[in-house]
């Protein structure tokens, strides 16, 4: 009995996502349907209320790393791996959206193409975008991970990555997961150093793009290239 009442409840939440879509579901409905699909054979109503509600919000849940999913929620490997690929997978479809070489030819287009790099981190990464002489991009490198107070090893590295991918210009990029657009003065610094290492070579830094979430800021929009 108990049984045929999880099929129905799954199914009538199959058929009402096929028939409105999921903007009108509740976070936990969400996290329901998707549960469906690694946990087959039991009521994942109360283990969604239960996952949201250890990490404050669904963003929160598909954020959090897979070992310490598995040991709060009491879910298995599968399923951990199911939720935190969530973020991972928005990013790909994000930059997929894109196509192969975007072109990057406004200020607006680079700091979207940014926030769609960024989305879904939770730490700060760093990115040298490479152009073409058409400002198309050749090639998105993740540089780094973690903070900018290495400064040292980013300008040789950049030249490198350069030099291999014939770039005609770059745009830097990374995030601030903490919310705030405002540059460090490591930021700046890094910038003014990436700038100095490549003019021997005749790339230009054309912009520094830093994001927040959603949100964007420009060093070429703030004059501080």
């Amino acid at each position: 009995m108990e049984k045929k009442l999880h099929e129905g409840h799954r199914k009538r939440l199959k058929k009402r996502y096929l028939a409105e879509g999921i903007d009108a579901f509740e976070d936990y409905q969400v996290l329901e349907l998707l549960l469906f699909y690694c946990i087959p054979m039991r009521d994942t109503n109360e283990l969604a209320h239960k996952m949201i509600s250890q990490y404050g919000s669904l963003a929160g849940l598909f954020e959090a790393d897979t070992k310490d999913i598995c040991k709060r929620c009491g879910v298995s490997e599968n399923t951990a791996i199911l939720i935190s690929m969530i973020p991972s997978l928005s990013r790909r479809y994000l930059k997929g959206k894109w196509g192969e070489k975007p072109s990057l030819c406004s200020t607006t287009k680079a700091g979207e193409y940014a926030i769609a790099l960024f989305a879904g981190r939770t730490y700060e990464v760093f990115y040298v975008i490479c152009l073409d002489s058409q400002n198309r991009v050749n090639y998105a490198c993740l540089l780094h991970e973690g903070t900018l107070n290495e400064v040292p090893v980013y300008p040789r590295l950049v030249v490198e990555l350069v030099l291999r991918h014939q770039a005609n210009s770059v745009i830097l990029a990374h995030n601030h997961p903490g919310g705030s657009l405002n540059p460090s003065k490591e930021d700046v610094e890094l910038t003014k150093k990436i700038k100095a290492a490549l003019e021997p070579i005749s790339v230009s830094v054309v912009d520094h793009i830093i994001t927040a979430g959603n949100r964007y800021m420009s060093f070429k929009e703030r004059e501080l290239l």
